[in-house]
C-alpha cells in the first residue's frame, strides 16, 4: 500500500510508454508498468521503488484482470489508467486481409476496452480515478495508407466520447490524447507491418509511401519524452481536458478537421434542413 496516486499503463517495454512511464514516477506516481514480456518493462523503465511490472497482453480479457489484481495488490488502488499500447498494420485497404484488419481493430481498440473493462469497478469503488486513451491525429482525420489504423482510431474516439457521461456520476474521468507525429517505435519492424502487395494498380503507390515512411522513421518532430511530461503534467491537473492536440501538427490537424466539417455542415444546409415530417411543430 501506498499514500502515493497510482498510474497503470500498457505498452510500456518502448517507445512512448517507457517515457510515460518514467514521466509518472519523476512526478511521485506509483507506477505499474504492463507489457507482454514484463522483463522488457523492467529493463526499459528501470528500477525504482514504487515500481512494479506485470505481464499484460491487452487482447486476453483474463491478461488485464490479472494484471489489475496484482496492481491492487501491491498498491491498494489506481488513479489513472493510460492506454497506450498499439500497433500499426498499414497497406491500402484491398491488400490489407480480413484477417490483418480484425487484428489491427482487436489490438488498438479491443485491447483498451479490454483493460478499462478491467480497471473501471476499482475506480468505481474508489468515486475517482482517470482513464486515459492514447489516440492519434489519425483518428481525427483519414488518410491513404491508413485505413485499418484509422478505422481503429476513430473507434477509440467514439468509444471515449460515450463512456464520458457514463462514468462521470461516480468521479471517474476520461482523455483522449492525440498526437502527431513523434519520434517513436511506431514506423519500426516491432509496430508496423505492411499489407502484401498483390494489387498491380497499388504496387508503385506502396513502394512510394514505405520508402517515405522508412525515411520519416527516427525523423518525426516530436519530442515523446516531452509529450510524456506534458501529459503527466495535465493527468495532474485540476480538470484534466477531454481532448488533447498532443504536438503543433496535431493542433493543426485538429483546425484543418474543424474547418472542414464546418464546410461541410454549410454546403447543402437549405437541403440538409429539409428533412422533417411536413407536420412536425
Amino acid at each position: 500500500m501506498v499514500e502515493k496516486k497510482v498510474l497503470l499503463i500498457t505498452g510500456a517495454g518502448r517507445g512512448m510508454g517507457v517515457d510515460i512511464a518514467k514521466a509518472a514516477l519523476a512526478a511521485g506516481y506509483a507506477v505499474v508498468a504492463t507489457g507482454r514480456r514484463p522483463e522488457a518493462v523492467a529493463r526499459a523503465v528501470g528500477a525504482a521503488e514504487d515500481l512494479l511490472t506485470v505481464r499484460l497482453d491487452v487482447t486476453d480479457p483474463a491478461s488485464a484482470q490479472a494484471a489489475v489484481r496484482a496492481a491492487v495488490d501491491r498498491f491498494g488502488r489506481i488513479d489513472v489508467l493510460v492506454n497506450n499500447a498499439a500497433n500499426f498494420i498499414a497497406g491500402f485497404f484491398e491488400e490489407i486481409t480480413p484477417d490483418d484488419f480484425r487484428a489491427q481493430i482487436e489490438t488498438n481498440l479491443f485491447g483498451p476496452l479490454n483493460v478499462t473493462r478491467a480497471v473501471l469497478p476499482v475506480m468505481r469503488a474508489q468515486r475517482s480515478g482517470l482513464v486515459v486513451t492514447i489516440s492519434s491525429t489519425a483518428g481525427i482525420v483519414g488518410g491513404e495508407f491508413t485505413s485499418a489504423y484509422a478505422a481503429s482510431k476513430f473507434g477509440l474516439e467514439g468509444w471515449m466520447e460515450s463512456l464520458t457521461p457514463e462514468i462521470a456520476p461516480y468521479g471517474v474521468h476520461t482523455m483522449l490524447v492525440d498526437p502527431g507525429f513523434f519520434r517513436t517505435d511506431l514506423l519500426t519492424p516491432e509496430s508496423t507491418s505492411y499489407a502484401q502487395p498483390s494489387i498491380d494498380d497499388y504496387i508503385e503507390r506502396t513502394k512510394q509511401t514505405v520508402t517515405a515512411w522508412n525515411g520519416m522513421n527516427g525523423r518525426q518532430g516530436g519530442d515523446s519524452a516531452k509529450l510524456a511530461t506534458a501529459l503527466i503534467q495535465l493527468v495532474g491537473s485540476d480538470e484534466p481536458p477531454l481532448r488533447w492536440a498532443a504536438g503543433a501538427d496535431a493542433v493543426a490537424a485538429f483546425e484543418d478537421k474543424g474547418r472542414t466539417l464546418i464546410k461541410q455542415a454549410d454546403a447543402y444546409r437549405e437541403l440538409s434542413s429539409s428533412l422533417a415530417h411536413d407536420d412536425a411543430s
